[in-house]
């Protein structure tokens, strides 16, 4: 039996985020006080006290999730993952936790990251949309005719379990592709209230921001394999792991191949680390027989 740990991204924040850990932990109020020295603004006051409105911010958001998850991670004594797995900006929290990067040069990486993706929003209106109970290839066929017939980019982004896929691309790709997706037999197509087409080309001016802050990063080597959004298998070599870091902003998040490859790798239980309990329902919907827990 091999233990997996899993970490979310952006999307699980909440008012009052991560209040518990720094009133009742000294290292949690540590690792808070040394996220708001590293960001240069008091994280822990808008994760405290802030509204939904201030934690939707993704230069807000991206750096509350991570530092909610390493902490709830490293408040696990008994924490010793045979594999790890990150959806999205969760990804850099299993680095910290199978030992590739330190928590110090996550954060300024997750910061860096948040910025130029809130740039990149902001040179290209976009978003992204859920697509309910459609088959995938059905729902890529889609995205490409959309782009092909219109110029507009539609792409598929988040593969989130069997049934639920998430779409990215311009506003009125996501429109189009959204109307043809429901007339196609989807059970629903919504619009999502993000920021922008994350997982798709149009990130492309934050990729390069991102890749020259990763290469200037010391990278360790890993405890155990992480499985990586683009390639959906376990990776080890430090390079590589960089690479996949980096596509990830325009490419997909393959959740469920990912998910299937640490079953077929062993895997029977999944512990999630972080603010909500989102990956444990994707977990369980992608393989039922799977013993999921969490800790927030």
């Amino acid at each position: 039996m091999k233990h997996a740990f899993v970490f979310p991204g952006q999307g699980s924040q909440f008012p009052g985020m991560g209040k518990d850990h720094y009133e009742n932990s000294a290292f949690a109020k540590r690792f808070f006080e040394q996220a708001n020295e590293i960001l240069g603004f008091r994280i822990s006051d808008i994760m405290f006290n802030g509204t939904e409105e201030d934690l939707k911010e993704t230069n807000v958001t991206q750096p509350a999730v991570f530092l909610h998850s390493v902490i709830a991670y490293k408040s696990i004594e008994s924490a010793s993952p045979d594999m790890v797995a990150g959806h999205s900006l969760g990804e850099f929290t299993a680095l910290v936790a199978n030992g590739t990067l330190s928590f110090e040069d996550a954060l300024q990486l997750v910061s860096i990251r948040a910025k130029a993706m809130q740039k990149a929003c902001e040179m290209n209106p976009s978003t992204m949309a859920a697509i309910l109970n459609l088959a995938d290839d059905k729902v890529e066929a889609i995205c490409a005719e959309v782009w092909k017939e219109t110029g507009e980019t539609v792409v598929a982004a988040n593969y989130n379990c069997p049934g639920q896929l998430v779409i990215s691309g311009t506003k009125k790709g996501i429109d189009i592709a959204c109307e043809r997706m429901k007339a196609a037999g989807a059970k629903r197509a919504l619009v999502l209230p993000v920021g922008g087409a994350f997982h798709s080309p149009l990130m492309a001016p934050a990729k390069e921001e991102l890749q020259a802050a990763i290469e200037s990063t010391k990278f360790h080597s890993p405890t155990c394999a992480v499985y990586q959004n683009v390639v959906a298998k376990g990776v080890m070599d430090g390079e590589e792991i960089k690479q996949n870091l980096t596509d990830q902003l325009t490419g997909a998040v393959r959740w469920t191949q990912s998910v299937q490859a640490m079953i077929a790798d062993g895997a029977s239980k999944f512990t999630e680390a972080g603010p909500g309990k989102v990956l444990q329902g994707l977990v369980l919907k992608i393989d039922n027989a799977m013993e999921v827990g969490g800790v927030n």
